[in-house]
Formats: C-alpha cells, structure tokens, sequence
C-alpha cells in the first residue's frame, strides 16, 4: 500500500449526501492525518462544503459528476443508469484502477453490492460477497456477517463467510486465531436447518489453523462476545443488527426518561454522569457504523444512510483499517482456492446489461 491511506468518497450517497460525507471525511482527518480523500459528485455543491475544512481540501481532490444513485433503485436499474458516471460507480472504479485504497459509501446497499461485484468482482472461490459489521460486546467488539448482502446461504457460502470473517478479525483485532461460531437456534449438534449442520461439519473438518471454529452459537451469545466471529446468512443478520440497534435506542430513551423524572433521580445521575457516558460511548450506534463488503477484489465500506458525519468518519476508520491491515491479503491466504471460470459473473453481466 502506498504511504498515504487513498480513500475514495461516494459524496452524493446516503440521506444527507454531501453535508455528512464532507464533514465526516474531516472527523476522519483529523483521526488519520496519512490519509487522501477523493470525492466523487456534484462540484458545485462539494467545493463551498470542503474549503470550510482547510486541511480536507489540502488532502482531497473533487472529481466532478451529475449522476447520482437513489436510495430507492433497483440494483439493476441503479447499474443501468449509473455505470460509468454516478458518484458510487466512480468511487468503486478508483479501487479497481488502483487510484484508492478503498472505497466508502453510505448510498444503496443493493445498488453498492451490486455495483461493486459487477465491476471488481469476487475473489477466487467466493460466490457471493458478505456485508460484515463490528457488534459491541461485553467483551468488546465481534464481527457478525452477513448483515444483509444476500437472502439464504448454502453450508459452502457459510464457510466462505466463516473463512472471511476470520481474516477480518485478525486485521481489525490482531488476533492468530479468532473464535468463529455459526449462528443457530441451539447449540446442540442436531439442531438448526441442514445447511448449518453441514457447514459446522466442514469447519470441523478443515480445521484450519488461522481460525477456531467453536460450533453453534445462539442469538443472546452475540452481545455476550461469546465468540469474535459470528456467521449467518444475510436475511437473519440484518434482522438481527437492526433489532440491536433499535433496542439500543429504546434503552437510551428510557435512561433519559427515567433520569428526568423526579429531582432525585436529576440529582442521581449528576454523582453518576461520568458512568452513564461511558455507557452511552460504548452503545452509540456510530460506533460501528460501516459494513465491509467481504468477496471482492477490492475493499469497499457500506456506512448506514441516514448517519450523521460522525458516523460516516467511523465507516471511513473501518476502511483505513481494511485497507492499512492488508485485509485482502490474508482473506486469499485463508481461502488458498483455484480461480473459478468467471461463470458467475458472465451471468451478472447478461442480467443487467
């Protein structure tokens, strides 16, 4: 990797567009001072939003276009439109040029996946790539994938997704061999669909050394850091990362009601202020915005759309990790598979062309 962390922008995706994805990048500056930022989308309106950052414009270069995908198209309406000229398409292709390091977006996810194994492809021996985020724990951090990439999984993607996510928790944890657990409704052998059953069985049976496949996890396991690597399909990760994240929610605003409620209660929380922002900092779900999509040639970051700029600058400190870390590198170390006939993505090709 080069000496400076090249980072490249979709500004104009997400909710808010530009007035996150400009002051988020200069969080994330002032964070990681080796990094340069390019930013794809709408000069006119990306230029007044940079130079109110001296030091962002001193490290970024503007790249000028009009198309924009929406947070409501289709995948293959967003890559017939968007190929070649929208703000996403132009961030993913300076990771395949070899302009940037990594790519970082908070636009449509379906259009991002599909975008992204459309023009950099997957890695030899994956058929499908994975959105995989960090899950506060009470031991800390957990990486759980696939949080919404792709609906079902058979038991050889499980184990793909099992191999990837180890190599992330080596790269973001620095750890020789993580913990992996499959996600299941019971830790006994027998139960859980097929599927499961058989990837727990191929685990075992690879026994691979940069890895420690412990078996089946249950859903009350993921908050407990039971295991740093969590494994599902995408249907049930999602559904799980956004039912933690709403419960986080619930419980803050019941804390701020309850802490406000009498005189007593005002006077409680001041002795207790500094333990409730503790609290607060660990369950911030900013904290651990941004899903890597693992699969690909390239790393490319997926920040949740409706985030605020400090919430992107977490996404794009996931993507100068990825990218610093040489994630890629250990993700082919681990697969060590042949290159496969490129079938599938002739398919994906005729499917949107």
């Amino acid at each position: 990797m080069h000496q400076k962390a090249r980072i490249a922008l979709d500004a104009m995706g997400g909710d808010h567009g530009p007035s996150v994805v400009v002051p988020g990048a200069a969080i994330a500056l002032e964070r990681h001072p080796d990094t340069e930022f390019l930013l794809f989308g709408n000069e006119a309106e990306l230029t007044p939003l940079v130079k109110a950052h001296p030091r962002l414009a001193a490290a970024s270069r503007i790249v000028h276009t009009e198309v924009a995908i929406g947070m409501n198209d289709k995948p293959s309406q967003a890559l017939r439109k968007g190929r070649w000229k929208s703000s996403m398409w132009l961030a993913i292709d300076a990771v395949k040029k070899g302009d940037a390091d990594v790519a970082v977006s908070a636009g449509n996810t379906g259009a991002l996946m599909a975008m992204s194994r459309f023009h950099l492809r997957t890695l030899p021996g994956v058929k499908n790539p994975a959105i995989a985020a960090l899950w506060p724990t009470l031991r800390g951090e957990s990486i759980v994938l696939d949080v919404g990439a792709s609906i079902g999984a058979d038991a050889q993607h499980l184990t793909d997704l099992a191999v990837m996510g180890g190599a992330m928790a080596r790269v973001l944890f620095d750890l020789e061999r993580p913990t992996v657990g499959l996600l299941n409704i019971g830790v006994e052998e027998v139960k859980g669909l097929e599927q499961i059953r058989e990837a727990g069985r191929m685990l075992r049976d690879l026994d691979l050394q940069e890895l420690d496949y412990v078996g089946f996890v249950e859903g009350d396991d993921i908050g407990k850091g039971k295991v740093d690597v969590v494994v599902t399909e995408g249907f049930t990760g999602n559904i799980a990362l956004k039912t933690a994240e709403g419960t986080a929610k619930q419980m803050a605003t019941h804390l701020r009601s309850a802490m406000s409620r009498t005189w007593m209660a005002r006077i409680g929380y001041l002795f207790a202020r500094q333990a409730f922002a503790t609290m607060r900092e660990k369950m911030d779900p900013r904290r651990v915005n941004g899903g890597v999509l693992l699969g690909l040639t390239g790393v490319v970051i997926k920040s949740h759309g409706g985030t605020d700029a400090e919430g992107f600058a977490y996404a794009i400190d996931m993507g100068y990790d990825m990218a610093r870390y040489d994630l890629l590198q250990k993700i082919n170390q681990m697969l060590r598979r042949p290159v496969p006939d490129g079938s599938d993505t002739e398919r994906l090709t005729e499917a949107v062309s």
